[in-house]
């Protein structure tokens, strides 16, 4: 039998033709099998007519008043309770996600998200949906994009900066649906004893002569720039994306930092640092990334909304 020929009677079977020989195969009769399933006779006849006229197959044959299974209505029967089964089984999962009492969220976040919006994303949906299971991944933005594209992941939570050459949510996320999710403040994080910190806010260009540690290389491509419109080239002394280790760094006067609120809050504050807004105000802009069109999944719109809830108490 050629492929086509699968493809075409793969297509013709539908589920009341199985269940109606499988009742046949079970009870003996069209009666029988129609009684049990709330059919009338004439419609089981009917529905089994329009499956030979279809296919050329006749899945019963007459025998004296009565009827028997024909040797393609056998294997069909055969077939039929794995068949239903699965079926019936396939059914019965798409219900519990319909209702929001299973599912699954696979979900990719930057670093700093890991100890701080994460754990709150995934215990505030649990609670308000406990069927809805949600699996980790922490990526940098331009990999969590590509999870989401390659269906490897189907929420990822990213950041980029004002002016990146190399932002992740331009050409690399076309054909996905990106949504802003605010902005994250960026802070200076000075040593407690520094001239600089008894003023609320600091002007970056204050701090020209000052050894910086520095952390990624998207974070590390940010203070070059915010740097360089406050006219001057910072000394990079050390680069770690350990951000206890920058405080630690910082606490021990080896230089100042610029960090993301976010990896700021996601361990407690070193006692010897602190930390202060810029002049400027600069911070890094949210985004939620995922398949075009996916809010319409029941699970990833329920995910979505406690985002948005949490958004309001970042």
């Amino acid at each position: 039998m050629t492929d086509a020929s699968v493809e075409f009677l793969t297509e013709a079977l539908d589920l009341r033709t199985v269940r109606i020989v499988r009742r046949i195969a079970e009870h003996g009769s069209l009666t029988a099998a129609a009684e049990s399933l709330g059919y009338s006779q004439p419609a089981v006849s009917q529905q089994l007519r329009r499956f030979e006229e279809r296919t050329g197959i006749a899945l019963v044959e007459r025998i004296g008043r009565g009827i028997r299974l024909t040797e393609s209505g056998r294997v069909l029967a055969r077939h039929a309770n794995a068949f239903t089964t699965a079926l019936e089984a396939a059914a019965g999962e798409l219900a519990e996600i319909r209702g929001l009492r299973a599912g699954r969220v696979r979900l990719v976040a930057f670093p700093s998200a890991s100890a701080t919006l994460v754990p709150r994303f995934i215990a505030e949906l649990t609670a308000r949906h406990p069927g809805v299971s949600v699996t980790y991944l922490e990526a940098e933005p331009p990999e969590a994009v590509a999870a989401v594209r390659a269906d490897r992941a189907d929420l990822a939570i990213t950041f980029s900066y004002p002016g990146d050459r190399d932002d992740p949510h331009r050409a690399s996320a076309r054909g996905l649906d990106v949504r802003a999710y605010g902005e994250e403040p960026m802070q200076l994080v000075l040593p407690a004893g520094h001239e600089a910190a008894a003023s609320e806010v600091v002007d970056l260009a204050a701090l020209h002569g000052e050894s910086w540690i520095a952390g990624c290389p998207r974070c590390r491509g940010h203070l070059l720039e915010l740097a360089d419109a406050a006219g001057f080239t910072p000394r990079i002394a050390f680069e770690t994306d350990n951000f206890i280790a920058v405080e630690g760094m910082v606490a021990q006067g080896l230089g100042v930092a610029l960090l993301p609120a976010l990896a700021l809050a996601a361990s407690p504050r070193h006692p010897d640092v602190v930390s202060r807004p810029t002049a400027a105000g600069d911070a890094r802009s949210l985004h939620l990334v995922t398949a075009r069109g996916a809010d319409r999944v029941r699970t990833l719109g329920a995910a979505l909304e406690v985002l948005a809830s949490l958004a309001s108490t970042r």
